[in-house]
């Protein structure tokens, strides 16, 4: 028989998925801490006796993640040592009735928009003016800024739309007091994410306003790079690349998930593109910024990919040499237009196909690191890891890109500061260095 925990209430915040639900999370405790509730984040020591999980239902793998830690954290209920489980996010928004009937036991779910009433649940008031204010968990040095929500397009193999929403744009106005706030705080770095960057503004000022978002961050005191993530191809304001190249702190950087290049598979994911516009586009990014590392995502496996569409991206991999890039196996998601198509590519296949790309990838990384050796970069300094303090340059984003490792036996540098190292040896997917 459990006993009710003598605990003072502590809420746990556990984060699973995207740096979007990092964000949500860091508002949630944000409005806790302006509650006076005593809230933590992922403890791993004393987790605290109220857990809030703030869940992904991205893709398969995401979405089993995230009941394995549902069902984990109700097993520490049945136990005694949690008195409360609440769960939030994309998971709980999109399969809610399901999760009521298959676990029970967890106390109350809340979809993505429901902040206020799980505040209620949790006995908090939602605080209207707290504009900007959150309980940031990354390091010290950089934050997420969250610039809008949802999304409007209509990409076949995606869920995000059933889970966030239509697009809705953050006011530029708000964004700078939030970024203000968060340069008075010691962030050097601000990372601009939205499910859809690239529609920026269109909602709220009837046209693409992210290049004069851009201009007003860069005017903000503290803040030394302002980087790009999650920019959709189509439709994308050129008038972005003017201020990447002309603003030192806009990182010579964009994330830009490409997905596919062939044009009927293109077409059936409903992106709005062709082979030649995608080509032609990335050719225009490189001429107006010579020296920025272009980061992608690609989808593999997709209903309708023969092994000629496949060879097709293959190719196209090899010839366009993207400085970054990811590859997904296709997962047949519920209630999106391709889960009508036939999943007709073999898990094993699907599997091959990634591991085949992402070899293509580590040798262009490996020669593109090979060319900084000797070359000396600004690089920030997120943490000291065993005998490596570890950083970036302006060219690689925080737990998906390269590292630049320095000895630590031999070097110091500071954790949170700015250093400038110089490149002395380089693998696939890390530059060692020494300060400069």
């Amino acid at each position: 028989m459990r006993t009710k925990s003598k605990k003072e209430n502590k809420i746990n915040v556990v984060t699973l998925g995207c740096s979007k639900n990092v964000y949500d999370s860091e508002v949630l405790m944000g409005q806790l801490k302006a509650n006076d509730k005593n809230v933590v984040h992922e403890d791993k020591n004393d987790e605290g006796n109220i857990v809030v999980i703030n869940t992904c239902g991205f893709i398969g793998d995401a979405k089993e993640e995230s009941i394995n830690t549902i069902l984990h954290y109700v097993q520490k209920k049945e136990e005694g040592a949690v008195d409360k489980v609440y769960v939030t996010g994309c998971l709980s928004e999109r399969y809610k009735p399901d999760l009521e009937k298959e676990i029970p036991n967890v106390d109350e779910f809340f979809g993505t928009h429901d902040l206020p009433n799980l505040l209620k649940v949790l006995e908090a008031d939602y605080k209207h003016e707290l504009v900007g204010e959150r309980l940031t968990t990354t390091p010290t040095h950089y934050a997420y800024l969250k610039i809008a929500e949802g999304c409007d397009r209509p990409c076949s193999f995606c869920a995000i739309p059933l889970m966030r929403g239509k697009h809705v744009s953050t006011s530029i106005e708000n964004l700078v007091i939030e970024a203000t706030k968060l340069a008075k705080k010691g962030i050097k770095e601000l990372i601009l994410i939205a499910q859809d960057l690239t529609y920026y503004g269109l909602d709220i000022y009837k046209k693409r306003a992210l290049a004069d978002l851009l201009k007003e961050l860069v005017k903000i005191d503290g803040i030394e790079w302002i980087r790009l993530h999650y920019a959709f191809p189509t439709g994308f304001p050129l008038d972005v690349l003017e201020v990447i190249n002309n603003e030192p702190k806009v990182c010579n950087y964009l994330d830009i998930p490409l997905q596919h290049i062939n044009d009927a598979i293109l077409k059936s994911m409903k992106r709005g593109t062709s082979h030649e516009k995608t080509t032609n586009l990335i050719a225009e990014f490189r001429k107006a910024v010579p020296n920025m590392a272009i980061r992608t995502t690609l989808i593999v496996g997709y209903p309708g990919e023969s092994e000629d569409k496949y060879q097709e991206l293959k190719t196209w991999v090899q010839e366009m040499r993207f400085e970054r890039l990811g590859v997904f196996a296709y997962s047949h998601e519920e209630n999106t237009t391709a889960a009508n198509l036939v999943d007709d590519v073999t898990e094993e296949i699907k599997q091959q196909r990634v591991n085949e790309i992402m070899e293509i990838q580590s040798q262009i990384s490996f020669e593109f690191n090979q060319e900084k050796v000797g070359k000396t970069f600004k690089v920030i300094i997120d943490r000291k890891d065993g005998n490596y303090f570890v950083g970036r340059t302006e060219f690689d984003s925080p737990d998906v890109d390269n590292e630049v490792l320095i000895d630590a036996t031999k070097y110091y540098v500071q954790v949170g500061k700015f250093a400038t190292i110089k490149i002395t040896s380089a693998t696939e997917f890390d530059l060692y260095g020494e300060p400069a």
